[in-house]
């Protein structure tokens, strides 16, 4: 619809009343028309500068959000009953570690540029306060431990344990080794740290270790902390097969009240195929049957399963490898055959190179001499590997009575929700690589204070799931298909390719919600016409409907 504004006078020739266009105003912007229309009516306006003045604005929302959720959770409290300005600072390097993670002297440059160092009055506190802080946590990192237990872990309920590494920039940590490196950093210092969760991955605790350490050695340190530190009687702990070896379940098995659930390696799995205790015919009609093996597992439960799709993809990765390693290995035997690469150890190391590169070494038989490089397939033994394709087999000491086959199998598979936790504590949210502490000290209470940011992050990225690229139907985990591929509800498929939600709000990820939400503005401004002296006052910006909504979602976090 087209609406015309026009200015019009009305004046008198003689007993007559007369109306004359003065001016056609539809061409303006409506704001305008309506300055226009209050002037008319007699009000008097001045310049905005001269009634207000706006002397500092600074990026609240997202601020806003964060302590929020932390208020919720009763952070404070958990972190020390008492206030201190060693919490607000440890608080405030949380908050931070949540919004934007920097080292501790750029954290004291960022927070400045926001609201956060006055929420949490931090503002006069430098890199040396937050060390200091980092010090006084470490020393209270037992008891908050022990109260998150207690939140979240009770008698019989399930915990999942897992161990990652980062690596450092610097060579004087004594915690800095080189070991299995996760981060693909060849030859790079590192540490690792264990971390230990809910079954829904809320973490608990964290334990750091020298670079260098075997997964299976830090898990008896955790089953004591279970046992002595958390007061926890009777626990299922979960771990990978990698985690969970042979030597510590027979120490779990003298632990009265200690269950476990893993998974047998690939070489167990063949044995168990070869002495026909598992056979693949049995998965004609099933992806999933549960099996005795006393000799081998005495008093456990063994459930095998077999994924076609995974078969599949398997399957066609290996082929990919074994093709682009022949190709490769060809072009090496041309070299040699025309006398451009000479020598046993010059063949040898190329070739390395080829076997390094695409992990299939295993599959090819080598024939290296000074003046000749020769090589095939070793048939039989992709066939035996490919046979386990899509195969794998769960470990537990748990009964039947207590745990069904197919919950032995979703729970094994909640480790994922470990490695989720590494994803966020390493790469874009809070960034705990790499380490440039030098002091043992500070290494461990940089991976706890990460850790503690980790906390407030999972509950906020729960709490806003309905706005978030998540899927809201968690309650579907626990009765679907435990061997079958994940997939996601309808609603949750929907929500990623429209983008949109059902009320026509954006869906976020949680990066670009925080983003979002520090558009709400703090404004501290003042009237000029009082004088230089003025006193100030704070208007913050109002929020939209769809920051509302994020707001209310996190002021509906419960423990």
């Amino acid at each position: 619809m087209y609406a015309t504004h026009l200015l019009r006078r009305s004046y008198r020739e003689g007993e007559k009343v007369k109306n004359e266009t003065v001016g056609n105003l539809s061409h303006l912007p409506e704001p305008l028309i309506e300055v226009i229309r209050r002037a008319l009516r007699g009000e008097t306006f001045v310049p905005v500068g001269e009634r207000l003045q706006v002397v500092r604005s600074l990026p609240h929302g997202h601020v806003q959000a964060v302590r929020m959720a932390m208020q919720r959770l009763g952070f404070e409290s958990l972190i020390a009953s008492r206030e201190s300005p060693e919490r607000e600072r440890v608080c405030a390097m949380v908050a931070a570690r949540v919004l934007s993670p920097h080292t501790k002297l750029a954290t004291t440059r960022w927070w400045g540029t926001t609201t956060l160092a006055e929420e949490y009055a931090v503002a006069e506190a430098d890199e040396n306060d937050l060390y200091a802080a980092m010090d006084w946590l470490l020393e209270r990192q037992g008891a908050i431990e022990k109260k998150l237990a207690a939140r979240h872990l009770k008698e019989g309920s399930l915990a999942l344990y897992d161990l990652s590494s980062s690596y450092f920039e610097g060579t004087h940590c004594p915690l800095a080794k080189i070991g299995h490196n996760r981060d693909e950093k060849k030859n790079k210092l590192q540490v690792n740290y264990g971390l230990l969760t809910s079954r829904e991955g809320c973490p608990v605790a964290v334990s750091v270790y020298e670079g260098n350490t075997a997964d299976a050695k830090t898990l008896m340190p955790e089953v004591k902390k279970l046992r002595e530190e958390f007061g926890l009687e009777q626990v299922v702990l979960v771990g990978d097969r990698g985690m969970i070896s042979h030597k510590a379940i027979q120490e779990l098995k003298e632990l009265e009240g200690f269950g476990w659930i893993t998974a047998l390696k690939s070489g167990q799995i063949r044995s168990l195929l070869e002495g026909e205790t598992l056979q693949l015919g049995l998965f004609d009609e099933r992806n999933l049957l549960e099996l005795t093996h006393h000799p081998d597992y005495p008093g456990e439960r063994l459930v095998a399963c077999r994924n076609p799709q995974l078969a599949k993809l398997r399957a066609h990765k290996r082929q990919a490898l074994l093709a682009a390693t022949q190709k490769e290995l060809e072009k090496v035997r041309e070299r040699v055959q025309r006398g451009r690469l000479k020598g046993q150890a010059a063949i040898g190391l190329r070739v390395g190179r080829v076997l390094n590169k695409y992990k299939v070494g295993k599959h090819f038989a080598l024939d290296i001499t000074e003046k000749s490089f020769r090589f095939h397939l070793l048939d039989e033994q992709i066939a035996a590997e490919a046979a386990l394709d899509g195969i794998y087999v769960i470990r537990t000491s748990i009964p039947k009575k207590q745990m069904s086959a197919a919950d032995a199998v979703r729970n094994y598979k909640a480790l994922a929700n470990v490695e989720r936790a590494f994803r966020a504590l390493k790469t874009v949210d809070l960034k705990v690589r790499p380490i440039h502490h030098r002091l043992e000290t500070r290494v461990r209470a940089h991976i706890f204070l990460c850790m503690l940011a980790y906390y407030v992050e999972w509950h906020m990225r729960e709490a806003l799931r309905p706005v978030l690229f998540c899927d809201e139907a968690q309650e579907l985990k626990k009765t679907r298909d435990p061997v079958a591929p994940a997939k996601r509800s309808k609603a949750a498929l929907e929500k990623a390719s429209s983008k949109v939600l059902a009320d026509g709000g954006e869906v976020h990820s949680f990066q670009t919600l925080l983003k979002m939400l520090s558009t709400i503005v703090r404004n501290r401004c003042r009237v000029p016409a009082s004088g230089p002296n003025a006193p100030t006052f704070d208007v913050v910006t109002t929020p939209t409907a769809e920051q509302q909504r994020a707001y209310k979602l996190l002021e509906a976090i419960v423990l």
